[in-house]
């Protein structure tokens, strides 16, 4: 039986602004009190953090400030990704006035990888999963992700050729030539957690019992490698799915963005 509040414990303590976390390539990073602040992705900077350290009020907006100014001056955008169980709660307010635009709420779901390891999960006739790091294929899982969520998602080719190797691996179904669906697994070292994410599928291809076995292909990798669980945020359309297969919710997030003018 998962426990939330166990569940919720370990996530916030081995995930979340890790001392030791691995830096993406070209990143630099550096503390601001409570908070961990990367500039330099590919995708932009991001901040995270343990907790605030029981900061409100102005100091809070503070803080929020120092990191808008910082990224400003660098002319790049960046992330600070709220949880649901955050203190103080009018967080989200803080940002929202201090420039922020925020994006879908996500939930964020644990499971037990031993659960649902298969190595060779069964796929409808004429789909094919395989795991890839050719770079002409994140080109292909990049356009797929495009015409999914009808926006430029060029940047993935760029991102999963860096992070793909010892702690992440790319999955991808095909249905002939074409890329139906993808995901990929990042696995955190000296931790329980291994993350899912991607996992998107054309329209077409839905409802054929992709998403489930790609979690079971990549939940083998989990158990490979020693971690006990698989986290995911997940969106409004896999939340149901992995609720079916008794991942549990443990709180939400909300990434908010800043862009510079």
């Amino acid at each position: 039986m998962l426990e939330r509040e166990v569940l919720l414990a370990a996530y916030d303590s081995q995930l979340r602004a890790r001392q030791d976390g691995e830096l993406p390539e070209g990143a630099t990073v550096e503390w601001d009190g409570p908070l961990r602040r990367t500039a330099g992705s590919l995708h932009g900077g991001f901040v995270d953090y343990r907790d605030l350290g029981g900061l409100t009020g102005e100091a809070l907006d503070a803080l929020i400030a120092r990191q808008r100014d910082f990224f400003a001056a660098r002319g790049e955008r960046f992330e600070w990704k709220t949880r649901g169980h955050d203190l103080p709660t009018d967080l989200p307010e803080r940002l929202a006035a201090a420039g922020f635009e925020p994006e879908e709420r996500e939930t964020v779901v644990v499971g037990l990888a031993q659960r649902y390891a298969n190595r060779t999960p069964e796929l409808a006739e004429g789909l094919a999963l395989r795991e890839t790091t050719a770079p002409a294929d994140f080109e292909r899982i990049a356009e797929m992700n495009s015409a999914v969520w009808g926006e430029d998602l060029s940047w993935l080719t760029e991102m999963l050729r860096v992070e793909s190797g010892d702690n992440m691996k790319v999955y991808l179904v095909e249905a002939g030539d074409l890329v139906v669906s993808a995901a990929w697994i990042r696995f955190v070292p000296g931790t329980d957690f291994a993350g899912l994410w991607g996992g998107s599928t054309l329209k077409q291809f839905r409802g054929r019992g992709i998403y489930k076995a790609l979690v079971a292909v990549r939940a083998a990798d989990a158990v490979e490698r020693g971690h006990k669980y698989l986290q995911v945020d997940a969106s409004d359309d896999s939340r149901p799915i992995l609720e079916r297969l008794g991942f549990v919710a443990i709180t939400t997030t909300t990434p908010f963005i800043w862009k510079p003018l």
